[in-house]
């Protein structure tokens, strides 16, 4: 728990402030995972810090939540053309993922439990997203996308599945 929270703390995922008048913070949980090696032995124990986003309000909390999510039959086409075309493969895997995407909304949620603050009666005004926020993977993909973009990338207006079609004579 104390690795997770000097991991938020670094990210700058919220700030500590009173509760502004009418606004009514989101709660917190600790999720607790074992992960486990391929032999099936424990690797380590993992404390994760959730949101409780089931208690977001729509246009208050939160307004679009809609973020793309690719097809696995579109990925095995990828691998396919891939191997066919001889190309080189790489794949990532973004540590915290969730808590790269920068949040558009004032969301306070309530001091993680067990969370010690320097004053009383202070709530986290979430900068950054948390994992099980409504809005989070959106957030997410908003970020990666703009970094894509910058670094040369271009969307595809197109469908992959025109390069398979075969040639009409």
């Amino acid at each position: 728990m104390d690795k997770e929270i000097a991991v938020l703390e670094n990210n700058r995922i919220w700030t500590l402030t009173a509760l502004p008048f009418r606004k009514k913070p989101i709660g917190s949980k600790w999720v607790y995972k074992i992960k486990r090696k391929a032999d099936r032995s424990i690797e380590r124990y993992k404390a994760c810090l959730v949101a409780k986003g089931y208690t977001q309000l729509e246009g208050v909390d939160y307004s679009e939540t809609f973020s793309p999510v690719v097809k696995l039959t579109t990925v095995r086409l990828v691998l396919v053309l891939a191997a066919a075309k001889n190309w080189l493969l790489h794949q990532l895997d973004v540590n915290n993922a969730f808590l790269h995407g920068d949040l558009i909304e004032d969301v306070y949620m309530m001091v993680p439990p067990s969370f010690q603050t320097p004053k009383e009666g202070l709530v986290c005004k979430l900068q950054k997203s948390l994992y099980d926020l409504k809005q989070a993977s959106r957030q997410w993909n908003a970020k990666l996308t703009a970094a894509l973009l910058f670094l040369g990338y271009h969307q595809s207006s197109s469908i992959i599945l025109c390069l398979l079609r075969p040639k009409t004579s």
